[in-house]
């Protein structure tokens, strides 16, 4: 089997370069960062002054020579990142960690989940809980009407226990790509955007696994065939959810 191939953000890096060097031997420091994407720090005094991005690290390091910053700093970092494609978010990162004189933005992320309201609201259910505990009250969330209807049943759904609210799954097989919903008491139904969505819609599944296999028309493990999205773009396997409960 082959050894998988780590992949390195940072390729190579220059910390700590005084100013005049860049001044004075601008031929030299080019061959090491024209062209080259990367992110880098000015300082005034060893103390961190400004942070940023760029698409070649030489153009915008002589900028700052002469811009706004130019009598703000006196000596530089670069590191050289492998290509561009993160470079915007690491910037993002770094600027909402650290608050510089330099930098007038915080930066913004394009797709992350901001979490806080979701532990607010994680907050709320577990002061319910202390509630429920010292004065006896049981709080009941709004039932939709599929859940009683599987309660009079006498079916449990198997991730009942590992759902607060309705969220999609999905998986692909042989070119196929298979989208469900899985609702607030666990139940799956397949969603109109499924392959073979005329043939399963309708169908209410108690298992992750009973649907598989109605979608493929085989046994299948539900568990680690159907995949959900943990955080924005992040689509991992059910199995996740019974690690983390």
């Amino acid at each position: 089997m082959k050894k998988k191939l780590k992949q390195n953000l940072v390729s190579q890096y220059l910390e700590n370069i005084s100013r005049k060097a860049l001044e004075k031997y601008q031929s030299v420091i080019k061959k090491y960062v024209r062209g080259r994407h990367g992110v880098y720090a000015l300082y005034k005094k060893n103390k961190l002054y400004y942070v940023g991005l760029a698409s070649n690290l030489r153009n915008r390091l002589r900028h700052h020579l002469r811009d706004r910053h130019a009598g703000a700093w006196d000596s530089f970092s670069v590191y050289l990142t492998v290509g561009g494609e993160h470079l915007k978010e690491l910037e993002t990162l770094l600027l909402r960690i650290i608050d510089r004189k330099g930098n007038k933005k915080r930066g913004k992320f394009g797709k992350a989940e901001d979490l806080r309201r979701k532990l607010r609201n994680d907050f709320k259910k577990a002061m319910n809980l202390e509630l429920e505990e010292i004065f006896g009250d049981s709080i009941q969330a709004e039932e939709e009407p599929e859940i009683k209807e599987i309660e009079r049943q006498g079916r449990i759904p198997i991730l009942a226990s590992y759902v607060n609210k309705r969220f999609h799954i999905r998986f692909r097989y042989k070119g196929k790509l298979y989208i469900a919903h899985v609702r607030r008491d666990g139940s799956i139904s397949f969603a109109k955007e499924s392959a073979d969505a005329k043939r399963l819609q309708g169908m209410v599944f108690t298992s992750p696994s009973s649907a598989a296999a109605a979608a493929v028309g085989k046994p299948m493990n539900g568990w680690t065939t159907w995949k959900y999205e943990r955080a924005p773009g992040d689509w991992v396997f059910l199995d996740e959810l019974r690690k983390n409960n």
